[in-house]
């Protein structure tokens, strides 16, 4: 592949920009959204809740601490938050080609490649999220000859939990609890994280009906795309509520809880992608600083009698989290396992294995 070849990104409303590659040689189409973190894109970029978008990274420079190894211990990622790349496509201002991390193993650049991800560099990053934050998330594609190479794509018209989620049941851990841990496209730091609190989880796929196991505690985890297409996993959550076992969401487990709950959820014009969300805990003074990757939320005024919010966000009055008021049942829209970002909020997987073992 010739280096920094060049390659343009083209907006759905005709912006077209110019940049050179530094990933792999492939036209792609997607969501093309941007994330304001400094730091962590080894973790962003594996995220599964990003499949579907090319993603923008605000930060000038990426890139200068490579990439570490991609290495697994008992099925989980040492350093990754899946298996592989999940974002269609990474657009960058610019790129460092030279690099150096104690735990680098490879440039950014040839990791793409490895993994089929074209990346762009050179491209006017704050003029693209001007206009992302002026118009909202749009549709987007990298070519590299013409215009026509391929479509533009829309991720939200088709399923994209179905495509992150694991395929069969997998356990993990062999702690006295029992946790189910539906897959809707999970972070594996949301697993470490479950596992440090000496609990056994049972992976299970997004349209799999738990129900039929045995379990002291129901976990719901992130995922990309759009909740409608999570009916199966509202009817077994829905079917879950009829008892009294705890129930904990995060990201897309919040906005599928909700909905369980008889609640409804929306787009936002362009999400919340960053390590600086600040969140309010409702009827307390406490506020957090949260890590947070998702384009949907839900409509404070559609929950029912029986809930309310746990949590809402201090830059725009969303939703960041729901809580039933009688039963073990809450969540939050943004990620406390952060991973990468900020740890603040990880006690909520305290709360969560305390209403499990009864202490709450």
């Amino acid at each position: 592949m010739q280096a920094d070849k060049p390659v343009q990104l083209i907006l759905d409303d005709g912006t077209i920009f110019e940049g050179k590659s530094f990933g792999a040689e492939k036209a792609v189409g997607g969501e093309v959204v941007f994330n304001t973190a400094m730091v962590g894109y080894p973790e962003s970029l594996t995220d599964p809740s990003y499949l579907g978008q090319i993603l923008t990274i605000t930060y000038p420079l990426v890139g200068n601490y490579g990439v570490p190894d991609g290495t697994f211990t008992n099925g989980i990622a040492d350093f990754y938050e899946s298996e592989k790349i999940q974002v269609t496509g990474l657009i960058v201002s610019e790129y460092s080609k030279d690099y150096s991390h104690w735990n680098a193993k490879k440039s950014l650049g040839d990791w793409l490649i490895e993994n089929d991800v074209p990346g762009i560099y050179g491209i006017d990053t704050r003029e693209l999220t001007k206009i992302l934050r002026e118009k909202g998330s749009m549709k987007g594609k990298i070519v590299f000859s013409n215009a026509d190479e391929v479509d533009f794509v829309d991720p939200d018209k088709e399923n994209q939990v179905a495509k992150a989620s694991c395929k069969e049941v997998i356990t993990y851990g062999d702690g006295d609890l029992k946790i189910v841990l539906v897959d809707c496209g999970v972070k594996h730091n949301i697993i470490r994280c479950l596992l440090k609190r000496n609990v056994t989880v049972i992976r299970v796929p997004w349209d799999y009906d738990f129900n039929q196991l045995e379990w002291d505690g129901l976990f719901i985890p992130n995922g990309p795309g759009n909740p409608d297409y999570c009916d199966p996993t509202v009817l077994n959550i829905r079917k879950a509520m009829e008892g009294e076992k705890p129930i904990c969401g995060i990201c897309m487990g919040n906005q599928l809880l909700a909905k369980a709950g008889g609640a409804f959820t929306y787009k936002l014009k362009y999400g919340h992608r960053s390590h600086n969300q600040p969140v309010k805990m409702v009827g307390t003074n406490k506020c957090f600083i949260t890590s947070q990757n998702h384009g949907f939320a839900v409509a404070n005024s559609s929950l029912g009698a029986d809930w309310e919010p746990l949590f809402i966000n201090l830059n725009d009055g969303t939703n960041e989290g729901i809580r039933h008021k009688t039963k073990p049942f809450f969540s939050a829209q943004f990620h406390p396992e952060a991973s990468s970002g900020p740890t603040d909020t990880e006690f909520l997987f305290d709360m969560f294995i305390d209403y499990v073992n009864g202490k709450k």
